[in-house]
């Protein structure tokens, strides 16, 4: 995805964090500092990658967080989409708070 959030954290890697879960949603702060854009939303599909201005922070979007309206996924507030997770996310379920996730461009 090309925008200035996907392009802002591309320039910043590699970088790492510590998982704070929300829900189905894990996210860490990153030393990136880019505003709402206008394609920003609040509700977001399963392995949506997004930044959320709002926390300088780095999402994954895994399932439903706890303002979701039933089967949706729904972040605290709008968030930048800068990608999407290929393949299984089921692992991401056991993700716990403080795991350590680290960003490369080792793709």
């Amino acid at each position: 995805m090309d925008s200035p959030s996907s392009q802002a954290i591309w320039d910043a890697l590699p970088m790492a964090g510590f998982a704070t879960r929300w829900g189905d949603e894990a996210y860490f702060s990153i030393p990136v500092d880019v505003p709402l854009e206008s394609t920003s939303r609040e509700v977001l599909a399963a392995g949506d990658l997004g930044y959320w201005p709002t926390g300088n922070a780095f999402c994954i979007f895994f399932g439903p967080t706890p303002l979701s309206q039933g089967n949706e996924i729904r972040a605290a507030s709008a968030v930048n989409v800068i990608g999407k997770m290929n393949g299984d996310l089921a692992p991401l379920q056991a993700l716990r708070n403080g795991t350590r996730i680290c960003l490369d461009k080792s793709g």
